[in-house]
């Protein structure tokens, strides 16, 4: 039996994200592993930051999504994801989908918009 996708606003998949899965296991060497791929000097983490309930509806976020933009714009629209917003794709979300790096988030929206 396979789990859900939890989709987030953006189209990554939340329960395919270290942080995610490192909080739901309780998983300190993910924890350890995840801060060592994706710290930086502009975007410095602590082992504590690796931890995320999924941007949705989770009662703990990942560092850098309690200030992403395209995940405050889905909230205050109610949508399930940018998928499901009249103005997708927006620039806020392919300026994220530039940073990330992550094509396969815009393949994932893309593939649910077929389906609206």
């Amino acid at each position: 039996m396979s789990e859900e996708k939890i989709v987030a606003f953006c189209g990554l998949l939340c329960n395919e994200c270290p942080a995610y899965i490192a909080k739901q296991t309780n998983d300190k060497e993910l924890r350890k592993k995840t801060v060592g791929e994706w710290a930086s000097g502009e975007f410095p983490l602590k082992i504590e930051d690796i931890n995320c309930d999924g941007c949705i509806d989770g009662k703990e976020l990942f560092k850098h999504c309690t200030m992403c933009e395209v995940r405050k714009c889905g909230l205050e629209k109610g949508v399930k994801n940018c998928a499901y917003c009249a103005e997708y794709p927006c620039k806020k979300l392919e300026g994220l989908w530039g940073l990330l790096q992550a094509p396969e988030a815009k393949e994932i929206l893309d593939e649910i918009r077929k389906t609206l």
